[in-house]
């Protein structure tokens, strides 16, 4: 068998397990081959080659790649706290108080600095996310153009995707064709977070 490069088996268990941490799923090879600047065929080499060494388990199917660190996470939870209601519709402030912690399982949810909010109203639905469902976000001050944000403008907060313009303001935009797109300058929009799940039927 052709020669493996340690650095770039490293590499892979270090993508594969950073991606799970910030993502909450497990990367594709796709996913994986443009992580680390490799070929897809390159990784799926390197993939089989690692899982008959033991030092990674795959049977082959979509995002079933497990590290050992992966393993060891199967058994783990994270302590999150689920706060009070996020407006997907008209902004309205959301209760900071803590209505409970919940604990996720790290091998679907990973880890990081997570907190949990119920949606409410439906300028949404088209991402999926209904009145009643509760979202995982990740706690962050910053976000890429269109990700979902939890965005704070005038102590209100508010569920939109995120697109920043040339000219310095923010458009929130919902995901319902009924709604128009919350327009604000920079500085009076604060990220608090971008989501990373939808906990569906979770009311």
């Amino acid at each position: 068998m052709q020669y493996k490069k340690p650095e770039h088996m490293q590499a892979i268990v270090a993508f594969i397990d950073d991606y799970r941490d910030a993502t909450g799923i497990i990367p594709t090879m796709a996913e994986i081959a443009a992580g680390i600047g490799l070929s897809v065929g390159t990784i799926c080499k390197y993939i089989s080659h690692m899982r008959e060494h033991g030092m990674i388990d795959y049977d082959g199917g979509q995002r079933t790649i497990t590290t050992k660190k992966g393993k060891a996470d199967k058994n783990a939870f994270v302590r999150v706290p689920v706060l009070g209601r996020v407006s997907c519709g008209i902004p309205k402030y959301a209760e900071e108080n803590i209505e409970e912690y919940v604990k996720l399982p790290v091998s679907l949810f990973g880890r990081g600095d997570f907190f949990l909010l119920r949606a409410s109203g439906d300028s949404m639905i088209g991402a999926g996310i209904d009145d009643g469902d509760i979202v995982q976000i990740r706690q962050q001050p910053t976000a890429d153009y269109n990700e979902m944000v939890v965005a704070l403008v005038d102590d209100e907060a508010t569920l939109k995707r995120f697109r920043p313009q040339s000219d310095g303001t923010i458009r929130l935009h919902p995901e319902n064709e009924r709604l128009k797109d919350i327009i604000v300058d920079a500085d009076n929009c604060i990220i608090q977070g971008v989501v990373v799940n939808i906990l569906k039927g979770a009311r």
